[in-house]
């Protein structure tokens, strides 16, 4: 660029000194006019150079539309992933806390039939349980397993020679390899079972916890029929 500065200015000089030779003096306003012609020409290609340089610094269109749909793209896919998280969350509560339940067994109550540490799948929609269904019912807070032996309109009596009879008559439980002895407690016998009330015993009769000790249970009080059992040596 300085140049070609020079050699307008030497090309001007020139053009002066060859005018000065053939008319005998130099116009001092031609003279000005000439510069001024000189740096409006190097300004204006100086500005075109810069509009071009700024032109170059301006991001393509395209690449940022393609940017600004990767961020939006990125975006969605965050919010997609919130809601299917949203969703599977509600998914589970609606399918183990409303529909079915899962619980361990605790103790020996419902051996042999299951172990302690037998994952217990139940139904909690149940509300037409039978008999020798297995059920988790809860007293005081606390959540046991039992099997229903009577229900509403039954007559229950534990004897003193550790048997079971329903209306009468020996209850027959070919399953069932531990004797039923009578709690010391407040449970009186016979019992006779009111509606929506059944009379539960674990399977492992000798200490455990049913209604011998809690006497009758209400049907509120289950919480649901068991349906599935994963044994734990499968886990």
């Amino acid at each position: 660029m300085a140049s070609k500065n020079m050699k307008d200015i030497s090309n001007l000089l020139k053009n002066l000194k060859f005018r000065k030779k053939m008319f005998g003096g130099i116009d001092e306003k031609d003279v000005w006019r000439k510069l001024d012609e000189l740096q409006e020409e190097y300004q204006n290609v100086y500005d075109a150079k810069g509009t071009a340089k700024e032109a170059e610094d301006i991001d393509d269109p395209e690449e940022v539309i393609k940017n600004k749909r990767k961020k939006l793209f990125q975006k969605e896919e965050i919010i997609i992933f919130f809601e299917r998280l949203v969703f599977l969350a509600a998914l589970v509560y609606i399918i183990f806390g409303v529909i079915f339940g899962i619980t361990p067994m605790k103790n020996k109550d419902m051996s042999p039939k299951i172990n302690a540490g037998d994952l217990m799948l139940f139904y909690r929609l149940e509300n037409n349980f039978s008999i020798r269904d297995v059920v988790i019912f809860e007293k005081d807070g606390v959540s046991y397993t039992g099997r229903i032996i009577a229900k509403d309109g039954d007559t229950v009596e534990i004897t003193n020679e550790a048997e079971v009879k329903v209306n009468g008559s020996l209850l027959a439980e070919n399953d069932i390899y531990y004797s039923t002895p009578m709690y010391d407690n407040n449970v009186s016998y016979p019992v006779t079972l009111r509606e929506n009330q059944y009379f539960i015993l674990c399977d492992y009769r000798e200490g455990a916890k049913d209604s011998r000790y809690f006497g009758a249970v209400e049907m509120e009080e289950i919480k649901g029929k068991v349906i599935t059992i994963i044994r734990k040596n499968e886990l």
